[in-house]
């Protein structure tokens, strides 16, 4: 009885893995393609450059995955992946208060820059923040990847419609939230994965989770691991102003810099430090997910970049849309 259980349990597990990676499958568009590029840069591997320009920024500075994959999050989920965030100037997407603490784009105007020099006007910037972000994961010990190419950069860009998920959000509301962009609630939870290279400042969970938690003054949240949250208000977000802006990993410190697993071995843990990444593992509907992710390394590394990839093909600009800026920073 015990043997069968067990292997029902096993054959429903695997069932769902296989419908989740169908599910990933699906959604990209047409016109995009593998090896967009080849024979339109004068004889250059447009991969190959920005792979080495990004491996080049990582050597000195390695939270750069973070900072690109935040970048791709961002982009991607407002008004779609079409280099909106890049646009300089009063009232843009870069000014919104979500994104002001967005970082990358130096390398991403490194980039755009050589490319420029060797085949104008030809690689657009929305390609350059995709192609940026998948080499940064398989530098930081994800798995690396192929993402089509041929997206065209758009000519919008406004604050007001930088509506960002909260990260106070239920597990209800984050699916919800990428559930409009046709992701589902797998997808979710390995793009949530991300947080595994991951920072915020004390002041996102101060009031949520350490000493206001339900509105009540003084209450931590119960859902917390006492020992982490013990050690959060002594150590790292003390009740002051003063710690508002002090730094808090959205994994263990050891492993911030590695593109992992061990995120959800956290949230199984109650060592989620966002109220949206915990919330994963306090809803039925989504902490199965969780715990099959921390249970298999190999799983997330394999479904992690289709996650990434689906986002990244989430409303391009193809064909004759839009345009190729000549710098990622403003419009034609």
């Amino acid at each position: 009885m015990a043997s069968s259980a067990r292997n029902n349990g096993a054959a429903a597990a695997a069932l769902m893995v296989t419908v989740a990676v169908l599910a990933l499958a699906g959604g990209s568009s047409a016109q995009l393609q593998h090896g967009f590029y080849k024979g339109k840069c004068n004889g250059t591997d447009v991969e190959a450059v920005v792979q080495s320009i990004v491996r080049a920024r990582f050597a000195r500075e390695n939270p750069i995955v973070a900072y690109l994959l935040r970048m791709q999050f961002h982009e991607c989920v407002i008004n779609g992946c079409d280099g909106g965030l890049l646009i300089d100037g009063p009232g843009t997407e870069k000014t919104a208060p979500p994104n002001l603490s967005v970082k990358g784009y130096d390398v991403i105007a490194a980039i755009k820059a050589e490319l420029e020099k060797r085949c104008p006007g030809v690689v657009s910037c929305a390609d350059i923040q995709i192609l940026a972000a998948r080499d940064a994961v398989a530098l930081a010990g994800g798995a690396a990847y192929a993402v089509r190419t041929g997206r065209r950069d758009g000519r919008r860009s406004q604050a007001s419609d930088a509506k960002l998920p909260s990260p106070d959000y239920t597990a209800q509301q984050t699916v919800a939230y990428y559930g409009r962009l046709g992701l589902g609630a797998f997808d979710t939870v390995l793009l949530l994965g991300a947080h595994t290279v991951g920072a915020t400042r004390c002041a996102a969970i101060k009031q949520s989770r350490l000493y206001g938690y339900g509105g009540r003054p003084g209450a931590t949240d119960p859902g917390m691991d006492p020992a982490y949250a013990s050690v959060y208000k002594r150590y790292v977000c003390p009740n002051v102003p003063s710690s508002d802006n002090n730094v808090v990993f959205l994994d263990d410190q050891w492993s911030a810099l590695k593109v992992d697993n061990h995120y959800y071995k956290n949230l199984q843990l109650r060592r989620g430090v966002l109220p949206c990444d915990q919330n994963l593992y306090n809803d039925g509907s989504t902490k199965w997910i969780v715990d099959l992710l921390a249970k298999d390394n190999g799983l997330f590394a394999s479904l992690f970049p289709q996650a990434l990839i689906k986002l990244s093909e989430v409303n391009v600009l193809t064909g004759t849309q839009g345009e190729i800026r000549k710098v990622c920073n403003r419009f034609n």
